[in-house]
């Protein structure tokens, strides 16, 4: 009987932090991520960091800006880029999952790059490690254009952008 009182009072104990893990109105956000890739010589790499800040405006709907550097290093060059968006996404209310979607706007810079505009939707998840500590699994698809008018016509050649990262609510 001893046992069974102790898990009733470790339940009452960690309930109220598990209803934590989901965001609030107001609470802001940070979150760091990273990619990066090689060929099977170690030859030629790719490395990229973002970082995004927003803040929660309902329980469910977050906005802000996102940064993005990129090095590559290869046989022949090396170079960076750089992409900064704002972004606005809708969380669904999974408990200690939030899968969302949502989409951004922004622009490309750097060095190789044809640098112009972007926009896409977007859609990832975060489980919550703890009550306001995630990991996070992100894609964008980036249709790149130059006037509003490129944009439709520019559609099928969009890239995929992948990420993966930490974050926290604050």
């Amino acid at each position: 009987m001893q046992w069974k009182n102790s898990l009733a009072v470790l339940c009452l104990t960690v309930s109220p932090a598990l209803a934590l893990a989901e965001p609030e109105a107001g609470d802001r956000l940070f979150t760091l991520s990273g990619s990066g890739a090689s060929d099977s010589g170690f030859d030629n790499n790719t490395t990229s960091i973002s970082f995004d800040l927003g803040q929660f405006y309902s329980d469910h709907t977050v906005f802000g800006i996102r940064q993005s550097v990129g090095f590559a290093d290869s046989d022949n060059d090396s170079s960076w880029n750089g992409a900064t968006r704002v972004f606005g996404d809708y969380h669904f209310d999974a408990g200690k999952w939030q899968p969302f979607i949502g989409a951004n706007i922004g622009g490309i810079y750097g060095d190789g790059v044809d640098e112009t505009f972007f926009a896409g939707p977007e859609a990832g998840v975060k489980y919550y490690v703890k009550p306001k500590t995630f990991i996070t699994f992100q894609t964008e698809y980036q249709v790149f254009f130059d006037s509003a008018s490129e944009a439709n016509d520019n559609f099928d050649d969009g890239a995929w952008a992948y990420s993966a990262g930490i974050g926290i609510n604050f």
